[in-house]
């Protein structure tokens, strides 16, 4: 393997070298001098220092970086990975969730339908709304297939009217 870098032709073969620049090592110096960072923001953060081509202490291989740290080597190699296709926001940040993860039950229309039971006179025999009426209710209505008391309840608390009142 005439004119390739030993170190690429080896089985420890490193795809995804880093160079960190001056302002990239304070940055990511200052995410693992915080104290209020989270766990993985700082492992990561950790394995790209100790990931850099220059580092003082001399490269360490992803192996051991992952001893080091207590995370696997795949983990070192997708965070390296991640810094030279997008950067340390990329490997350190976590990707934000376009969709919260179950759609909730109670949309903004029907949100606006229970208030608007809520703050109507209270059905027949009954003094006040209660939360298993409401749950009923919007059910009967046809507004959702199913609810619980509970999503009845936290959906009330966030706006100001309340059973009852």
């Amino acid at each position: 393997m005439e004119g390739t870098d030993p170190i690429v032709g080896s089985s420890r073969a490193r795809k995804a070298r880093i160079r960190l620049t001056p302002e990239q090592r304070e940055q990511l110096e200052q995410v693992t001098r915080d104290g209020g960072t989270k766990s993985k923001r700082f492992v990561h953060a950790r394995a790209l220092l100790m990931a850099d081509e220059d580092h003082p202490a001399g490269r360490y291989t992803d192996q051991q970086i992952g001893r080091a740290l207590g995370v696997a080597s795949k983990t070192v190699a997708r965070v390296r990975a991640a810094f030279v296709r997008g950067g340390i926001t990329v490997a350190v940040e976590r990707k934000k969730r376009l969709a919260p993860p179950v759609e909730p039950i109670i949309d903004g229309k029907a949100e606006a339908a229970l208030v608007a039971i809520c703050c109507s006179p209270a059905p027949a025999g009954q003094a006040r709304w209660t939360l298993r009426l409401l749950t009923e209710e919007l059910v009967s209505r046809k507004i959702v297939a199913h609810v619980c008391k509970e999503t009845v309840r936290k959906t009330l608390k966030k706006t100001s009217c309340s059973p009852g009142v």
